[in-house]
Formats: C-alpha cells, sequence, structure tokens
C-alpha cells in the first residue's frame, strides 16, 4: 500500500488557479481597461460599426461619456467574474459548464493576442501568456478526464514550458530586447545597477529554458517543477513588491496585487505538477515500529 497525494487537492490548485486567473483580470476590466483597444479602434471596426448605425461620436465617445468600444471592452469584466465563479463550482457532468469554461479560455486567448498586437507582434509576449490561456482547459479536462490523466499532464506540462519559454526568451535579450519593466523591478528589488540586473536577467532567461527541457526528464521533473513553482510565485509578487509604496493611495494595493492574482497559473500549475510527481512513500515507513511488530505476529487464541 502507498500514500499518494489526493487528487481532490490536485483538482483544488487548478481550481484555484484559474479561479485567481479570471479574478485578477476582472479586476483589470472593473478598474482599468482591458487590452483590446488595439484590436478595435480600427477603421474597419467603425465600418462594421456604422452598419449597425453607430455613428462617431457614439463609437468614441464625446469625452463626457464613453463611446460604443469602452462600454462593452468594461462590459466584459462581468463575464471574467462569471468565469471566476465557475472554476469552483464546475461539475464533470455539465456540459454548459465545461463550454463556458473553454469559452473562458478563448477570452484569455483573445486577450493575450491583444497583448501581442500592443507589443509590436513580438511573439514571447503570447508565448508567455500560455498558462493563463491554458488553465481554462486544463481543469475542463481534470474535470471530465481526471486530475492523473494524461491530457491534463501534458496540457499542464505545455502551459509550464510557454509560460517559461516566454520569460526566458525576453530575460535573454537575443532576440526580443529585455522588457524594460524586467530591468526596473530587479533593480529595484535587489538594489543593483541596470547592467546588473541584466545580467542577473540572462542567467534566470538560461534557468527558464532548462527547466522546460527539465521537465521531459524524469530524474529532473519534480526538481524544475519545484524551480518553477518558486520562480513563477517571485515573478508574480516581483510587480507590488517593486511598485507598491506607502506614498500611494491603498500603499499601491489596487494598482498592482491584481498583477499577482492574475499570473497564479504561473505557480499553480507547476504546484500541481511537483504534486503529481511526488513519490508515495510506503505507509509501512510511516508507522510505528510498535505497529509493524504487530502486524508481524499473527493472531493469537
Amino acid at each position: 500500500m502507498t500514500k499518494s497525494i489526493p487528487d481532490k487537492l490536485l483538482l483544488l490548485l487548478l481550481r484555484l488557479g484559474g479561479f485567481f486567473c479570471f479574478a485578477g483580470w476582472a479586476w483589470v476590466h472593473f478598474y482599468w481597461e482591458g487590452p483590446y483597444g488595439i484590436l478595435l479602434w480600427q477603421d474597419s471596426t467603425f465600418a462594421l460599426a456604422e452598419w449597425f448605425g453607430i455613428s462617431w461620436n457614439e463609437f468614441v465617445g464625446s469625452g463626457a461619456n464613453d463611446g460604443f468600444i469602452q462600454k462593452w471592452i468594461s462590459r466584459m469584466a462581468w463575464l471574467y467574474l462569471a468565469c471566476s465563479i465557475l472554476t469552483l463550482t464546475a461539475r464533470k457532468n455539465s456540459q454548459i459548464q465545461m463550454a463556458a469554461l473553454l469559452g473562458g479560455s478563448g477570452l484569455l486567448t483573445i486577450l493575450a493576442y491583444a497583448k501581442y498586437v500592443g507589443a509590436h507582434r513580438q511573439i514571447p509576449m503570447f508565448v508567455e501568456h500560455g498558462g493563463q490561456m491554458l488553465i481554462p482547459l486544463i481543469l475542463v479536462f481534470a474535470l471530465t478526464l481526471g486530475v492523473r490523466h494524461r491530457a491534463t499532464l501534458v496540457t499542464s506540462m505545455l502551459a509550464v514550458i510557454m509560460i517559461f519559454a516566454g520569460h526566458g526568451a525576453y530575460a535573454l535579450g537575443c532576440f526580443w530586447p529585455i522588457p524594460g519593466n524586467f530591468l526596473g523591478m530587479t533593480s529595484i528589488i535587489l538594489h543593483v545597477d541596470s547592467g546588473t540586473a541584466g545580467v542577473i536577467l540572462r542567467v534566470a532567461g538560461v534557468l527558464d529554458f532548462l527547466v522546460c527541457v527539465g521537465l521531459f526528464i524524469p530524474a529532473l521533473r519534480r526538481a524544475s517543477a519545484f524551480y518553477a513553482l518558486v520562480w513563477g510565485f517571485l515573478t508574480a509578487i516581483a510587480r507590488p513588491v517593486a511598485g507598491m509604496s506607502t506614498d500611494l493611495n491603498y500603499w499601491g494595493a489596487d494598482q498592482y496585487l491584481h498583477e499577482v492574482v492574475l499570473r497564479a497559473p504561473h505557480f499553480m500549475i507547476p504546484l500541481y505538477l511537483l504534486l503529481f510527481w511526488h513519490k508515495s512513500k510506503p505507509e509501512e515507513a510511516l508507522a510505528s515500529p510498535a505497529d509493524l511488530q504487530k502486524s508481524s505476529v499473527g493472531p493469537q487464541i
């Protein structure tokens, strides 16, 4: 007999990863604005709106109120909020709930594509959102097929690889420039100059790609998943650590805490993998010597 990680715990981790991701983006849509403007503020979009009888002032707003685009972007917050609740309540036998979760994955994919276009079509920008795009799909697989099914495992591995390949490509700075916020956060948190921050990020970029490879090597899987868990959490929490200040209203929590929340898949999926690959220990090893002695002696008459 062996003692393994309960399936309910693995499923809970995936549920929480999806919940926090959707909840974080819901906050972005409520408090700020979704990043879809780059896709919608185009002549072709206005031409379509004009075809439905929407004037230019209604489309862009008058300055005193929001136009058609801003209103619909803000209303999308309710979709993200609904998806966040659904991640906690979805059940295996509900096809409607499964379809809605897949729709949530589609929403996150469109969002990632908008950020990709806004970043001048830099591929790492889209790839690094893989964990967020795939967490609803992983949850659907876990609910319908099981948390230990091959499809759930492989999709989770793909999500982690996308996250770290995207981060690594940016951190290396070989084909795409190192983002300024990467350098800024590293300099502020570690109290180093930009040159030293660049060196640190390049080393981290190499480690990011080593994690991607290590997930395929059985002997390195748990170590790779553990590193991904720690580094995924640290890179997520770096936003509020570098940006929050006592000089800001609410210490800047309203501006930065959601950056951790929506990146929950970056460390929750590696945690799921780490526990999935956890080596179970024999129950006999956990028993006391007295219990083992009793078990070795047959029943007495």
